[in-house]
């Protein structure tokens, strides 16, 4: 049968076929291994392919360019019908998710009316009563009451009765369920997480319940046995999980299994013990084709077995959790995620506890952790996720997981890793452990890295943690990823670098003068979908450092793991890990990670005096400007965020350096703090405003007046409007200023300028803060042809105002080349029409 194509075509050019062509289905498929290799080929190879294929020769080589026009329109066509489907289902899928979570509310506001009206009547009794003189009555029958209603105790059941351990697995289930579809919790949706196509799902929070809970609802292209794989997982994405044991596994009858778990957790700081889970895993089918995974601790309470002792953790209570997961229509999962524990608080110092009473920070490390982690897999199953530098996801996955888990177990130092302390100075600021067997830690091919030489060694970690007020999480560490010089020693990060090396080094003593690096480029590889973490390797360049022993007149690498810096983020954790690396950045390489983790801890109702007494920078000279306080409600909410800093330092160490190693890590260390205090005392919302630093721009009567005077001096200048704005008010003038889509910035009319303000595209082109801005001069961004064009047309911007200059390549704070297609320099005037500053305005730019 001949194959036809449509009649009277237009090709490009408006070429008119005129005619029908039948095309046979070898031609056909002639014409299909061709379109395979090249959808759109050239005339020289549309003619080439008629001389090479002889049942080609009757077709004219017009016809054959329509019949490519006409596969890929097909093509295309075909691939937006199916993204139109796919995005159909989600919706479909959604829709429905939505209806269930509807349905749910509108349960949860019935129960809620029915008990308030049942506590007003009771109000109403027990206000009649009080003039009673039977009022004793009342609250018999309310002691009565409660006596009927007991907490249910189960008997002790044995780990050989597998009916004694089905029957508390069946138990689990109903109460899961009841969390996961029902009103058992009262749920509180969290602020920032709307429902759609495209988002994470619908996540919620426990409020007034017995510990802390979160609830997430999404859907996943992923079928529900890879999710339940995936999720059961728990290690792949559970960052705080240390290890899980499976010690028991039960068959069911109905084809799901009993399994007997027990899971060790780390402890996010050094200030607390780490908590461990004896729970009792049930894994079962519905039977709507749902399968089901629910947990829950096995106590002297609900019965079971005991579990393993561990006396460096606190047992900590899992109740009734889970996952539902549901298949949809056409492919794919709905999944429920219900995550309830009590991590006893009490066992913590009091300005911990949020840490632990927190059902935000459970969300952001359990729920919202396993449903991103599952969308990740699904996303790179599918190819819709493709990284450079030719690794596979897995591996620079695996390479996020030892960056966490090496740092997790810095802070904790476990003895049963081969840790222990280390005496101290006297002061007990920082912590010093040393690890004697690292092959416990870094695996059996450390031994063959040369990262310990035949002198015998070690692994030495100093940390500290400390509380900090009005400190943004995702700020601090931003400006730390940003300006590693405001805190790093190059001498530590060339010691580092040199234990990588099997030559020898030698310890540096102190801040090293001997040379200096010439700054850090961020190369990344790697980030999740929703962009709450990268992975990038970050190289310190080396101009001739040199110190004793060490020599090191080349590049130091480190790979780093940055996550939390998400402003918005509720309760997410800011982190900044790194590890030394060398140039051949094997797959296997050993890691030692060093860095810093900052914890929000939700703010609470205190006295002045109490808050004060959290304020690390108290003790400093502030002056007379942090002592004010605006007056409106939102703005006290921000001067009373506290958050918990812990930061950890690993190195090598030779035996018979280690009292070296050790006095130079613990003067590191206190370096760092006291650098990490000036660094927030400059970010406090206190000191700055609480815009400073964020996507708004700085509402001072200064920026007010610079805007001005930056939209008159162009408008003056060039007789062209920069800003066009319906009227001419300072406040509107500046909102059009910041969010203007080229680089705007200003620098002093120094010697040496320096820059003093730049809009947020501005921020974003020098890969900057508002806060670091002062300390980057003009002459540091631009390049040798740069800073010749401006000194040529220097002299013309200040007699005739303004000048414009050619595109050019310049850098970014970070080091990173930016491009841009023109500039635009001119004179700021103030209100005497005297020279301000030096505007300057990048238009087009983007990074190299």
């Amino acid at each position: 049968m001949a194959m036809v194509t449509s009649g009277k075509d237009l090709g490009k050019g408006g070429i008119d076929v005129g005619k029908y062509v039948r095309y046979t289905p070898e031609q056909v498929e002639a014409l299909e291994r061709v379109y395979s290799e090249c959808p759109k080929p050239s005339s020289m190879r549309r003619q080439q392919l008629i001389r090479e294929c002889p049942i080609l020769s009757n077709i004219e080589p017009k016809q054959i360019k329509v019949w490519f026009q006409n596969r890929r329109c097909r093509e295309k066509q075909r691939k937006e019908a199916s993204r139109l489907q796919t995005v159909n289902r989600k919706l479909t899928a959604m829709n429905k998710l939505l209806m269930e979570e509807n349905d749910r509310l509108q349960k949860q506001v019935s129960q809620l009316v029915y008990e308030n009206g049942y506590m007003r009547q009771q109000l109403h009794t027990a206000s009649v009563a009080t003039t009673d003189p039977s009022c004793e009555s009342v609250v018999t029958s309310g002691q009565h009451h409660q006596q009927q209603n007991p907490t249910p105790q189960h008997p002790q059941r044995d780990a050989n009765n597998p009916a004694g351990l089905l029957a508390i697995a069946e138990e689990t289930l109903a109460e899961f369920l009841s969390k996961a579809t029902g009103t058992a919790v009262d749920w509180v949706q969290m602020v920032g997480m709307k429902p759609g196509p495209d988002s994470i799902g619908i996540i919620a929070v426990s409020h007034n319940c017995s510990g802390v809970a979160a609830r997430a609802c999404g859907l996943v292209s992923l079928e529900p046995t890879k999710v339940a794989e995936i999720l059961k997982d728990r290690p792949s994405w559970f960052r705080d999980c240390r290890s899980l044991d499976v010690l028991t596994v039960i068959p069911t009858g109905n084809g799901g299994n009993i399994e007997l778990i027990y899971m060790q957790t780390y402890a996010p700081t050094t200030l607390a013990s780490a908590r461990d889970f004896w729970t009792l895993r049930y894994t079962t089918g519905l039977e709507d084709g749902s399968l089901v995974i629910c947990e829950r601790s096995l106590t002297p309470t609900t019965g079971g077995p005991a579990g393993p002792p561990a006396p460096n953790f606190v047992r900590a209570d899992m109740l009734p959790s889970g996952y539902l997961i549901r298949p949809c229509e056409g492919g794919g999962s709905m999944i429920h995620i219900v995550d309830h524990v009590d991590l006893d608080a009490w066992s913590v110092p009091e300005v911990l506890r949020p840490l632990y009473e927190s059902p935000k920070i459970l969300a952001q490390k359990m729920t919202i952790a396993a449903l991103r982690h599952i969308r990740q897999i699904a996303l790179e199953t599918s190819g819709e996720v493709v990284y450079g530098g030719g690794r596979q996801p897995a591996v620079l996955r695996n390479f996020s997981q030892r960056l966490s888990r090496g740092f997790n177990d810095a802070v904790n130092g476990f003895a049963d890793d081969g840790w222990s302390l280390l005496g101290n100075d006297g002061v007990e600021d920082v912590t010093i452990v040393i690890n004697s067997s690292p092959s416990k830690l870094l695996g059996t091919n450390v031994n063959s890295s040369g990262m310990f030489s035949s002198f015998g060694g070690g692994i030495l970690c100093a940390k500290a943690s400390m509380l900090l007020q009005n400190v943004p999480p995702a700020l601090l560490v931003r400006f730390l990823r940003e300006h590693r010089s405001e805190w790093a020693d190059c001498g530590v990060d060339a010691y580092s670098a040199a234990s990588l090396r099997a030559s020898p080094y030698a310890v540096p003593g102190g801040r090293v003068n001997g040379g200096f690096f010439g700054g850090q480029v961020i190369l990344p590889l790697a980030h999740t979908v929703e962009h709450e973490e990268f992975l990038e390797v970050i190289r310190l360049e080396g101009h001739g450092f040199g110190h004793d022993d060490v020599v090191l007149g080349r590049d130091m690498y480190l790979l780093q793991l940055c996550s939390g810096v998400d402003e918005n983020a509720v309760g997410a954790c800011a982190q900044l890990v790194f590890a030394p690396i060398d140039e051949s950045f094997a797959d296997d390489a050993p890691l030692l990670p060093s860095g810093f983790r900052v914890i929000p801890l939700d703010p609470k109702t205190e006295t002045p005096a109490a808050t004060r007494t959290l304020d690390l920078a108290s003790t400093l000279e502030v002056g007379s400007g942090a002592a004010s306080r605006p007056n409106s409600d939102s703005a006290s909410n921000a001067y009373n965020q506290r958050s918990v800093l812990t930061i950890a330092f690993q190195f090598t160490y030779e035996n018979h350096l280690r009292e070296n190693v050790a006095a130079m890590a613990r003067q590191y260390v206190r370096s760092v703090v006291a650098s990490v205090q000036r660094v927030a005392m400059a970010i406090t919302p206190s000191r700055l405003g609480a815009h400073i630093g964020t996507k708004n721009p700085p509402g001072s009567p200064e920026a007010l007046t610079l805007a001005r005077w930056i939209s008159r001096s162009y408008r003056f200048h060039t007789g062209v409007e920069l800003l066009r704005a319906d009227t001419q008010a300072g406040d509107s003038l500046l909102k059009l200023l910041w969010h203007h889509t080229d680089a705007i910035m200003c620098c002093s009319l120094k010697a040496s300028p320096v820059f003093t303000f730049a809009n947020q595209a501005g921020l974003d082109m020098l890969e900057t803060t508002l806060v670091a801005l002062q300390d980057i001069n003009l002459e540091k961004i631009l390049d040798d042809n740069g800073r010749k064009v401006l000194c040529s047309e220097f002299s013309k911007i200040m007699q005739q105002g303004f000048a414009y200059l050619p595109s050019g390549v310049c850098l970014s704070s970070m080091g990173r080349p930016v491009s841009y297609e023109q500039a635009l320099a001119w004179k700021v005037m103030n209100e005497e029409d005297s020279p301000h500053c030096l505007a300057f305005m990048f238009m087009n730019w983007s990074f190299v």
